[in-house]
């Protein structure tokens, strides 16, 4: 008995000790992990049942065991709601109290101007020592791990600096623009400076947006085309060197705008014709600046920031310096401008090819825009450089060019603007284009329009070799454009060398006498019915092609065509066309009917029957 009252005591030490050794391991690791239960006593720890302890325990403490900290659960339910929280709490509020507080500063300002509290001298020196103030204040903050707050409170500081530097200038006169230029740059460069130093991307625009509204603070109304686009040329250019070596690619869409606001400001004011040179000149190198900046920009790793950032701001960029360009030069030299599309056309396949050389995954999009742009701007010249059917001539040869050079490189993207252009182009050929012609078939006309049926039969090659499903359709609508286009360009000819035979009065016009009338009534007939021929030929040309090369596709479109023949035939025809006319028109189309139907009896394509496809036999 005394045996088990020894083990039972050495049982309960070596648990008292455990008990011990986990509440210090838990003081360690953060009691506010887990919390430490409560260290038993011997008097309120529960009896142990009285069993017998063959091998007693060792009395000697055990060596510490590490127990990994418990988190606190999480309840995903309930995260963006705190999420949302915490952004309204921390960022929202944050950037409204900092405006509160400037709107504040600057009725406070203004309240002490109007009240002569202090002099012109002492408001100017308090609201830069004040500024200053708050900015070194805030560092005691970021100090402590409040870097949000102490941002804000920079930000506070910067605009009071910035109100009280257009203060001395603009209200008091106290120092003169070259002076308050001068400080708003040093203001700017050090938190440009600061931004760098603390890896804050906030202090970055902070120091941009005060820059690009320094020409504004400082405004005096006078037009200083050199020294102001000299300075926002500097400031975009060190937006885009700042980019280059930090992952702060949001910064370029701030800069950009403020380039943007700066100059079209100046361009609604200022710009007259005998600027053009200076003023295409910063265009020309603001475009520069922006084009290269998503090709140098710093992506941060492990993640893509803003994606579509890059691409968006090269369309823009393109399309406002394409439209600037356009207002300036268009009205002094159209053809200049034709010559200005095709070289930034130039400058973006440049870009492109620089792009390919590059490693990461999203430059391959970026390359694409910048031949979808060269693309576009090809397109837009011709227009601005031809006129009438040529304009047409030349968006089908460059869809012609586009689908060799296609081919050439393998690049689909190409494939695909190529048959955008060859669209525009049939699509003016058929709505926009007014020809002129005295002769049949060898005319400007057809030519262009055979022209185009090259283009779409080039377009219906180079899509069946790219083997797949959506390039089969393309090439599958190229083929019915192909003989749309043949149909309506031979409707055409058919109509204006009839029309031409069509007698005119002794003024010019048409004359309408018994006998001139009763002519124009033949010719009239005669129209209708060379329609039908064609239609009925051209069907059977079709019905042939698909017979011989086994194509159903092409005997799809013959029974079509030769159906909407027979509808003509039997509801216009019938009705219109002289005893001649309809008795040839009837028999043509019976004789091609039944031709058609021999050969689908003959089963010379070895179709399957019904029963066939059914799995029975033939009766």
């Amino acid at each position: 008995m005394n045996s088990q009252e020894s083990d039972l005591q050495s049982l309960r030490a070596l648990v008292r000790d455990l008990s011990i050794r986990l509440e210090r391991l838990e003081r360690k690791v953060g009691a506010g992990e887990v919390a430490p239960g409560p260290v038993l006593s011997a008097e309120t720890r529960p009896p142990l049942s009285p069993h017998v302890v063959a091998d007693p325990l060792p009395a000697h403490p055990l060596p510490p065991v590490a127990i990994p900290p418990v988190s606190p659960p999480q309840f995903s339910a309930g995260a963006p709601a705190t999420d949302l929280e915490s952004r309204i709490g921390s960022h929202w509020l944050n950037r409204i109290g900092i405006s509160a507080v400037l709107i504040g500063v600057s009725y406070f300002l203004k309240f002490a101007f109007d009240n002569n509290w202090i002099g012109p001298t002492g408001r100017v020196s308090i609201g830069l020592l004040a500024g200053i103030a708050v900015i070194v204040w805030s560092e005691s903050f970021r100090a402590r791990g409040y870097k949000i707050f102490s941002y804000s409170l920079k930000a506070v500081g910067v605009g009071v600096l910035y109100l009280s530097l257009w203060a001395a200038f603009q209200v008091y006169g106290l120092i003169p623009s070259a002076v308050a230029f001068l400080a708003m740059a040093i203001v700017t460069g050090s938190t440009a400076t600061l931004a760098i130093k603390q890896d804050a991307e906030i202090l970055a625009a902070i120091a941009l947006t005060g820059g690009f509204s320094t020409p504004l603070l400082l405004s005096t109304g006078q037009n200083r085309e050199v020294q102001l686009f000299s300075y926002v040329a500097l400031l975009a250019a060190a937006s885009v060197a700042l980019v280059v070596f930090k992952p702060w690619r949001r910064l370029l869409i701030l800069s950009y705008a403020g380039t943007l606001v700066l100059y079209i400001a100046w361009y609604a004011e200022y710009y007259r014709r005998n600027e053009f040179t200076v003023t295409f000149a910063f265009a020309t190198i603001f475009f520069a600046i922006f084009a290269l900046a998503p090709l140098i920009s710093k992506t941060p790793e492990g993640a893509v920031s803003l994606p579509y950032l890059p691409g968006i701001l090269t369309f823009i960029n393109t399309g406002v310096y394409f439209l600037q360009a356009y207002a300036m030069v268009e009205e002094i030299d159209k053809l200049a401008m034709a010559w200005f599309a095709l070289a930034l056309a130039a400058v973006h396949i440049g870009l492109s090819r620089i792009i390919s050389r590059r490693e990461p995954a999203n430059a391959e999009a970026l390359r694409l825009l910048h031949l979808a742009l060269a693309v576009a701007l090809i397109t837009i010249a011709i227009p601005i450089r031809l006129d009438g059917h040529w304009i047409t001539v030349g968006w089908l040869v460059e869809a012609g060019v586009l689908l060799w050079v296609a081919d050439r490189i393998g690049a689909r993207f190409l494939h695909y603007l190529a048959a955008s252009a060859l669209a525009l182009g049939v699509v003016r050929l058929l709505a926009f284009d007014d020809f002129t012609v005295n002769t049949l078939l060898l005319n400007s006309r057809m030519a262009t329009y055979l022209l185009a049926m090259a283009m779409l039969g080039l377009l219906a090659w180079f899509s069946v070799k790219q083997e797949g499903d959506f390039d089969r359709q393309v090439a599958a609508v190229a083929v019915l454009a192909v003989n749309a286009l043949a149909l309506v360009g031979l409707s055409r000819e058919i109509g204006d060398y009839y029309g031409r035979q069509i007698p005119a009065g002794p003024n010019g016009a048409t004359s309408w006498s018994a006998a001139l009338a009763a002519g124009r009534h033949r010719l009239l007939i005669a129209e209708y019915f060379t329609y039908s021929a064609l239609w009925m030929a051209y069907g059977a040309l079709l019905m042939a092609i698909g017979f011989w090369r086994k194509s159903a596709f092409f005997r799809w479109q013959a029974l079509f065509l030769i159906a909407a023949t027979v509808v003509k035939v039997f509801t216009y025809d019938v009705s219109q066309l002289d005893r001649g006319y309809r008795i040839l028109s009837f028999m043509i189309l019976g004789v091609l009917l039944l031709a058609v139907s021999f050969v689908y009896q003959k089963d010379w394509l070895k179709l399957p029957s019904p029963q066939a496809k059914e799995g029975g036999g033939r009766d």
